[in-house]
């Protein structure tokens, strides 16, 4: 993919912060037996909240050594107008009608969109994947006991199809670490933390990533849940 994508160049070389809503939205419980791993940890992060989610807006930021590399989305949720500013260009475009000329900038936002809302991704994207969920599995990076979730996307359409993670999660079903690999190999290619959540008007969002092994850190300034 073109350099806009910065998964895929993390891998091959390399939140104003919103109040929280004075209402205090409840985020459902996730011990309900008829729903699926997916929800559970979906809903655990607030994401029966979401159909209250008129726009969010978030920098997605990477420092990796010496670098430092950032943009900033505005995605009204209704329209499904994305807006992309970063210090060169803004760029304004509707995802229900990507062409050519935008398919690079909506890679950008799908990635960038995937690390923020990777838990409700497990919803959205259900029908994308299939999925394995594993008891009692020892976490890469803390080497806590965990849960295990295994989720492998389809070789059909998508930015990265094909590719695989592994997600980590205690009993309360929040992400603590989880691991890249690209096109379902064996070795990760990406594994990072999951920490520093933050509850923004009922949607639980892990505001930083860091690697065990590299001087790098991918996290999100300027969050607004609207």
């Amino acid at each position: 993919m073109k350099k806009i994508i910065i998964l895929s160049i993390l891998i091959s070389s390399v939140f104003t912060a919103c109040k929280t809503d004075q209402k205090k939205p409840k985020i459902a419980v996730a011990e309900d037996t008829q729903l699926t791993v997916l929800e559970k940890i979906a809903n655990a992060n607030g994401f029966g909240n979401w159909k209250d989610v008129q726009s969010i807006k978030f920098t997605f930021n990477v420092d990796r050594e010496d670098e430092h590399f950032e943009r900033t989305w505005l995605w009204k949720t209704s329209s499904n107008e994305v807006t992309m500013m970063t210090r060169q260009d803004t760029i304004t475009y509707n995802r229900k009608a990507v062409d050519s000329t935008m398919m690079a900038t909506d890679g950008g936002f799908v990635n960038d969109k995937f690390w923020l809302l990777a838990p409700y991704q497990l919803v959205w994207d259900q029908k994308s994947f299939t999925y394995k969920h594993t008891e009692g599995v020892e976490a890469p990076i803390s080497k806590a006991t965990m849960h295990k979730l295994t989720t492998v996307y389809s070789n059909d359409g998508g930015y990265t199809p094909g590719d695989a993670y592994d997600y980590y999660f205690g009993d309360d079903f929040i992400i603590k670490e989880w691991v890249y690999r690209k096109e379902n190999q064996s070795e990760p290619n990406m594994t990072t933390t999951w920490e520093n959540y933050k509850m923004l008007n009922g949607l639980n969002i892990s505001m930083m990533h860091k690697r065990p092994d590299a001087d790098f850190s991918l996290f999100f300034t300027g969050v607004e849940v609207k």
